[in-house]
């Protein structure tokens, strides 16, 4: 036997024993086995068999030494079984596709490289596609932040986070792929993160390592944790979408849906076709124009949608769009194709995504619908009905629709606003004049900051033919002549009528939240759940920590006024030393007014005592009756700001006088008593300067007959003057000394 014999004949035999090798493995692996389904199981019972299975063999659950292979086992059967072609392929041939068979890819050595990740080839078979993965893909941190995130609003985005030297990237590749070759035509973003190139980008989504699949929707960012399959990828895709995108429609509800577009002030577009559930391009289609159209589906195989199809005289050969916008029983734009695209869909609902004359309800839309005018662009002009929400005004509103949809030209938007909702609006453009009828004004914007050149319509606007008549010509004058729009304003930026209160915003905010915490706990991705519990944490201590700081430092609030006298102990400490910016309020009594005048008083300015650089205070004139007037005769302006005269100084009652005395600054202000006699109406401040020496003493002569606390009853007033410092203020050089038998004045 010759080399070449020998070494062919060990080459047949080594061929031999891995063909028998390969055909035990086959044999001895069975999908319905693993799942536990018969042959003839449906794809409904199939998956219900395959979730539980998961849910009782995933390895973060299960313990089980053999449970991350028995899971992968799980997951493979699914996969072959929910596709009907490899199920059909293995039922005939015991193979997963047209040429492989199973054997093939089930090598002994199933690896699990990520915690999250679950993959069926050798760990020596490189199907690595290095164009696969080109630039297009690939994604940088200001690239994320300007044009992903945003864009993330409008449609959702699968991110794919791997690393130069990452064996299990290599593995999900093909799966990848083919996920990538299938949702991109749909409308879903791609993006590729490398995390030895992007850190700073993989930090701020969260994805610290390889490989990682994140969702992205609205903003908001979600990690993929089951076993990379198509299926799974493309489910977890449509569950990023939002709930109730696309409304089921029969023939029960298909009017009040189509009639809300007053309400929700957008066309309504019905989508026809033969399915049962809603085609994942739809939802794609309903989340990028949620903000201008709203989206409802019939399913044409159901019988209570007969009517639906009868009435619209649809094809239920071929999936179809119908769009309303006011008009409810005739549709404003149809198509129809057997291959539905996303181009298709995109360049219909593009076209129609503005009522015939919507309502300006925010900003956006009024930028959108009446833009800034363009050098390089043709000239378009708004006319905008200002109209109201009472049903009174619904035949003009009518009215103005029918104009509209006759007189439909490139140059003119018709709009119209509610001047309740939108008043500043109105208010610059009829310079603050209120309009009770309906007016119609054009006008063209000229700039972002919201100059306009308008002119309103005279005779306002009810309807009628002559209305009518008489807006045509004007616009048929501003075609000819666009220095027509003689005025110009500036316009404020439109209320936002459909912004969530703010409750509600907090409400979608927390639910996030939680949801987000009910990822990581799920999955222990302690990591990237820290930065969540350190903001909410740190949320509470602040909270409560300054609540606690507050309830232990601040004083308790008094419900009593706390009133010092003024002695020879307190003078200078309540005076004469008193802190910059504080104020001492004294009031004067005397013995026998003391309990009358300290209880109206006490009233009086107990709304102010809360105030910190306020002191209260009362001085008694019994015991110190030369202190008054040593301030008065010390004060060079007080005879003359005060209209009081010698025998005033002389013979005057200081009960009832307060003072606000500021000893830092030298300065004080009077309040003097009121003299109301037996009628109210006469009260006057008797701080005022105007009143007469004749006139005051004619006041006291009244007030004889009164009770004494009545001369406080103006006080609180002169106090909300004094805390406004309105106030005249008297200066004087030195505070007079406390003690009567001195005629020396102290010195601050």
């Amino acid at each position: 036997v010759t080399k070449a014999q020998l070494y062919f004949l060990v080459t047949f035999i080594l061929f031999v024993l891995l063909a028998e090798q390969l055909v035990k493995a086959s044999s001895e692996y069975d999908p319905y086995k693993v799942l536990g389904v018969s042959r003839s199981a449906s794809q409904a019972e199939i998956k219900k068999a395959y979730k539980h299975l998961a849910r009782e063999w995933h390895p973060d659950k299960n313990k089980d030494p053999g449970a991350e292979d028995m899971f992968i086992k799980i997951s493979k059967s699914y996969e072959i079984l929910s596709n009907e072609e490899r199920r059909a392929n293995f039922d005939r041939y015991g193979q997963m596709d047209e040429n492989q068979p199973f054997g093939q890819s089930q090598h002994q050595g199933f690896r699990s490289f990520h915690n999250s990740f679950y993959f069926d080839e050798s760990f020596f078979h490189f199907p690595r596609s290095r164009d696969f993965a080109d630039s297009k893909y690939l994604l940088h941190h200001a690239q994320y932040n300007s044009v992903v995130l945003p864009d993330s609003h409008r449609r959702p985005y699968l991110i794919k986070v791997t690393s130069e030297w990452c064996f299990a990237c290599i593995h999900i590749e093909p799966v990848w792929r083919e996920t990538v070759q299938e949702l991109e035509p749909l409308g879903v973003g791609i993006g590729i993160v490398d995390l030895g190139y992007e850190r700073r980008l993989a930090s701020q989504l969260g994805a610290h390592r390889a490989p990682s699949i994140i969702g992205l929707v609205n903003g908001r960012v979600t990690f993929f944790h089951q076993a990379v399959v198509r299926e799974h990828l493309r489910q977890f895709v449509e569950d990023l979408l939002p709930q109730r995108l696309v409304e089921k429609i029969t023939d029960n509800n298909y009017l009040p849906f189509l009639s809300n577009w007053h309400v929700e002030n957008k066309p309504s577009v019905l989508l026809f076709d033969q399915v049962p559930v809603v085609p994942l391009l739809y939802k794609l289609t309903a989340f990028a124009f949620k903000d201008y159209v709203r989206f409802g589906y019939v399913d044409q195989g159901e019988t209570s949608s007969t009517q639906l199809l009868r009435q619209f005289n649809i094809n239920t050969y071929a999936p179809t769009m119908l769009l309303f916008k006011e008009n409810t029983e005739k549709p404003a734009d149809i198509i129809q194709a057997r291959g539905m695209k996303r181009q298709i869909m995109d360049e219909f609902v593009s076209n129609n995504k503005f009522l015939q004359v919507p309502r300006l309800v925010n900003q956006q839309l009024f930028d959108e619908l009446c833009p800034i005018k363009q050098f390089h662009r043709r000239r378009k002009y708004c006319v905008l009905l200002i109209t109201g929400e009472d049903q009174a005004f619904v035949p003009g509103n009518k009215a103005f629709l029918d104009f509209a949809s006759a007189n439909s030209k490139d140059v003119l938007r018709f709009a119209y606003v509610y001047q309740r909702q939108q008043l500043p609006l109105c208010q610059a453009l009829f310079h603050n004049q209120a309009t009770l009828s309906p007016q119609v004004v054009i006008l063209e914007r000229r700039s972002q900051a919201g100059k306009v050149l308008y002119r309103s319509v005279t005779g306002g606007w009810n309807g009628s033919e002559e209305d009518k008549h008489h807006l045509h010509e004007q616009l048929e004058l501003l075609q000819k002549d666009p220095a027509y729009l003689s005025s110009d304003t500036t316009l404020p930026e439109l209320n936002n009528e459909m912004a969530p209160m703010f409750l509600i915003q907090w409400m979608n905010a927390a639910y996030d939240y939680i949801l987000q915490l009910y990822d990581d706990f799920l999955y222990s991705n302690w990591r990237e759940m820290m930065p969540i519990l350190s903001l909410i944490f740190s949320a509470l201590f602040i909270l409560f920590g300054t609540v606690i700081i507050q309830a232990f430092s601040r004083p308790p609030k008094k419900d009593f006024v706390e009133v010092t006298e003024l002695t020879d102990i307190t003078y200078t400490s309540n005076l004469v030393k008193l802190r910059p910016g504080h104020i001492n309020v004294v009031l004067v009594l005397t013995d026998s007014s003391k309990n009358a005048l300290l209880r109206k008083f006490a009233k009086e300015v107990f709304s102010f005592s809360g105030t910190q650089t306020l002191h209260f205070s009362f001085l008694n004139a019994d015991k110190h009756s030369h202190w008054m007037p040593s301030l008065l005769a010390s004060t060079p302006d007080a005879a003359q700001n005060l209209g009081l005269s010698d025998d005033d100084e002389e013979s005057s009652d200081y009960t009832g006088h307060v003072l606000a005395l500021n000893g830092y600054k030298k300065y004080f202000c009077l309040f003097r008593p009121v003299f109301t006699g037996d009628d109210p109406s006469d009260a006057s401040f008797s701080s005022d300067a105007s009143l007469s020496s004749a006139s005051r003493r004619k006041s006291r002569s009244r007030a004889t007959s009164l009770e004494v606390h009545h001369k406080l009853d103006r006080l609180g007033l002169w106090m909300e003057r004094l805390m406004e410092g309105t106030l005249p203020r008297l200066r004087v050089p030195a505070w007079p000394s406390l003690d009567a038998t001195m005629n020396t004045s102290t010195e601050s």
